[in-house]
C-alpha cells in the first residue's frame, strides 16, 4: 500500500502494522506458530501487547490480517461495474487485473516473504481454519452486494456468489501451489490467465448475462 497523500499519523500506523506482521511471520516461521505467544511478538516488535490487539483481533490475524483488505474485492467489482456489465464479467475483470499485477491476493506473488507465509499457513491448522473463515466472509460480502444490486430470488443470489467465489478460490489455489512448487509468477501467469478465463466461462455458461440489466 502506498503512503502518498496519507497523513503522518496514518503512515506511522501503517509502519507499525508492517513491523508487527513481519515480526510475527519471522517468529512463527522460525519457532512454529503454536510455540510463539502474542506477548512474545509484541516484545520482539518493541510494542505493547495492547498495541498489537489494536491492529488485530486474533493471534491468527497477525499473519492473515493483510488478507482482510481483499475480502470485498469481488463485492466491490460488482458494486462498481459499468452500466450493462454482467456480474460475471465484473468479477472476472477484477481478477484478471490482479493477475496482471502478480498480486498476492490471487496467489500470484512469488516474493520469498509471501511464499514463506504460504508455507506456514499450509502447515498450521489454526491458520488454515482462519483462512477458511475469511473465504466464507468474502462470499457473504459478495452475497450481500448481489442482494442489493440484483433483484430476484435471494436463494439464487447465494448460488451465484458461491459459484463466483468457488471459481476465484480454485484458481488462487492452483496458482499458489505452482509457486510453492518452485515456479515463478512470470512463468505461471499465462496459464493462470487461461485457467481463470475457463473457470469464469463455466460460471458464465450457467449465469449468462445475470445482473447486466440491473447495472443499467
Amino acid at each position: 500500500m502506498g503512503t502518498e497523500g496519507v497523513s503522518l499519523r496514518e503512515r506511522k500506523k501503517l509502519q507499525t502494522r508492517a513491523v508487527i506482521w513481519s515480526t510475527a511471520a519471522e517468529l512463527f516461521i522460525e519457532r512454529g506458530y503454536d510455540h510463539v505467544s502474542v506477548a512474545e511478538v509484541a516484545a520482539a516488535a518493541q510494542v505493547s501487547k495492547m498495541t498489537v490487539f489494536n491492529y488485530v483481533s486474533t493471534k491468527e490475524d497477525l499473519i492473515l490480517g493483510p488478507m482482510e483488505v481483499h475480502l470485498a474485492d469481488a463485492a466491490h467489482a460488482v458494486r462498481d461495474r459499468r452500466p450493462g456489465e454482467s456480474v460475471v464479467a465484473a468479477v472476472r475483470g477484477q481478477f484478471l487485473r490482479a493477475l496482471a499485477e502478480h498480486d498476492a491476493s490471487v496467489g500470484l506473488c512469488d516474493s520469498e516473504a509471501v511464499l514463506r507465509v504460504l508455507r506456514l499457513i499450509d502447515r498450521t491448522p489454526a491458520l488454515r481454519e482462519r483462512r477458511h473463515q475469511f473465504a466464507l466472509r468474502a462470499q457473504q460480502l459478495l452475497t450481500e452486494e448481489l442482494e442489493s444490486a440484483v433483484p430476484g430470488d435471494p436463494h439464487l443470489v447465494k448460488v451465484a456468489a458461491a459459484q463466483l467465489m468457488g471459481a476465484r478460490y480454485a484458481v488462487i489455489d492452483h496458482n499458489s501451489q505452482r509457486l510453492l512448487a518452485g515456479e515463478s509468477a512470470a512463468a505461471v501467469h499465462p496459464d493462470a490467465v487461461a485457467l481463470a478465463e475457463r473457470a469464469f466461462a463455466m460460471v458464465e455458461f450457467g449465469l449468462g448475462g445475470y445482473g447486466a440489466e440491473a447495472a443499467g
